[in-house]
């Protein structure tokens, strides 16, 4: 943890975890997951409405990459406006956001793509805001020795935001339409209803702030103890909030803004082309490599646990370290072996599952890591940023497989054999 990290309140560090950490843990898990759920339910919208909106392919771009750019744009402002109004009122503020953004896409009328890419505009905005907000609230409120997975759980059921969205819409789609789909994006409303009447702001803010009262009420609360019982830091330091001064600490800067780029780029790219690379490695038809890549999906997720879980036991740098040097083996091991198969099982799809876990093991050390990396006055600016500026591999990963590859566009990939190799 940086040493300028913030103040630290023993009671805390001291006691185990009670209902009302628990209920802060849940709603920021509950707001992420459904963040997601809004955030990829388009693209099961836009099967549906392409057709009868005849839309172009330059349309469909616009739709589909709208939410991409807001997330970009929502990850840098909202980072910085949590350093300086507070992290209860942006996490509420990006969840009402996106929400109300998703839900206002039922009023969209027949074949108006260019009002449905400018609210997916805005719930990208909102979503990108979100994740860089709710890890250091989340954070800020736990015993320092759990933090690395404690704030690596509210990103962690990130994958089952967009298996919810799939499953809404191959069971609900059906009965409701897609403009039934979009208004079930208001229901992450409710989480910012429980956060604006039950949970305070975070006292490490606070006591940044120079309100030692209002951070002594907050840790009362989390603690259900009387506030007079509620032992403030010995030292309190009030400094300035300006976004600019996160560009101080260069080599935080540099390690996050990097570690995000990667991550995101290998991540978003091998995501995008994964379902098309199984059905081919593994002969399959599209559908049977659906069901396939539910294993990689499940490795992914098992992968954010472990990594976790370790981050708290071995420390982030080392459990990050072996994360990312897992990933990396997998890819190169990817494009040496892919076409070479073990009792008719090409090893293409085993290696993807094993590399799958160790890329989402990174996510989940890294978003605490970068958090841990900043003073408290400028924690959510310095992650934003991070979030924000990898937020570019989410289109440069895709576009360079696609460009290396040689076949298909970014958004409908066709890979061959031969461009595995070089494009891994």
């Amino acid at each position: 943890m940086h040493p300028q990290s913030g103040a630290s309140f023993v009671q805390i560090d001291e006691r185990p975890l009670n209902r009302r950490q628990k209920g802060l843990i849940t709603a920021a898990v509950l707001g992420t997951m459904l963040e997601f759920f809004d955030f990829f339910i388009v693209a099961f919208i836009l099967t549906v409405v392409s057709g009868p909106w005849h839309l172009t392919f330059g349309q469909s771009a616009f739709i589909l990459l709208t939410a991409g750019v807001g997330a970009i744009i929502g990850s840098f402002v909202f980072g910085a406006l949590a350093d300086r109004w507070g992290r209860r009122k942006m996490f509420m503020a990006t969840i009402l956001i996106f929400s109300i953004g998703t839900g206002a896409l039922a009023l969209v009328p027949e074949g108006g793509w260019l009002v449905f890419g400018l609210l997916r505009l805005v719930v990208g905005f909102g979503v990108g805001g979100l994740i860089v907000v709710d890890v250091p609230l989340v954070q800020e409120f736990v015993p320092s020795r759990r933090r690395g997975f404690l704030g690596a759980l509210v990103v962690m059921f990130v994958p089952l935001g967009s298996l919810l969205g799939s499953a809404s819409a191959a069971f609900l789609g059906p009965l409701i339409g897609w403009r039934g789909l979009v208004l079930l994006g208001l229901l992450p409303a409710l989480v910012s209803i429980y956060v604006r009447t039950q949970v305070p702001e975070s006292p490490t803010w606070l006591i940044q702030q120079g309100r030692p009262e209002d951070a002594r009420s907050s840790v009362a609360w989390i603690l259900d103890i009387p506030p007079s019982e509620v032992i403030l830091p010995e030292s309190i330091d009030t400094p300035d909030t300006r976004w600019r001064d996160m560009f101080r600490y260069r080599r935080s800067i540099g390690f996050t803004w990097l570690n995000s780029l990667a991550v995101q780029m290998a991540y978003y790219g091998i995501n995008l082309w994964g379902p098309t690379l199984v059905a081919m490695t593994m002969g399959t038809s599209p559908a049977d490599a659906a069901f396939l890549f539910l294993f990689v999906s499940l490795a992914g997720f098992i992968g954010r646990v472990v990594g976790a879980r370790a981050s708290d036991v071995f420390g982030r740098r080392r459990t990050g370290l072996v994360a990312m040097l897992g990933a990396t083996l997998a890819i190169v091991a990817i494009a040496l072996f892919h076409s070479q198969t073990i009792g008719g099982v090409a090893l293409f799809y085993p290696i993807l599952i094993i590399g799958w876990a160790f890329l989402d093991a990174s996510f989940s050390v890294g978003l605490p890591y970068w958090s841990e990396m900043f003073p408290t006055n400028i924690r959510a600016s310095g992650v934003g940023a991070a979030y924000g500026f990898g937020g570019l591999g989410k289109i440069v990963g895709p576009a360079a497989l696609a460009a290396i590859s040689g076949a298909g566009t970014v958004l409908t990939p066709k890979a061959t054999s031969d461009a595995i190799g070089p494009a891994f």
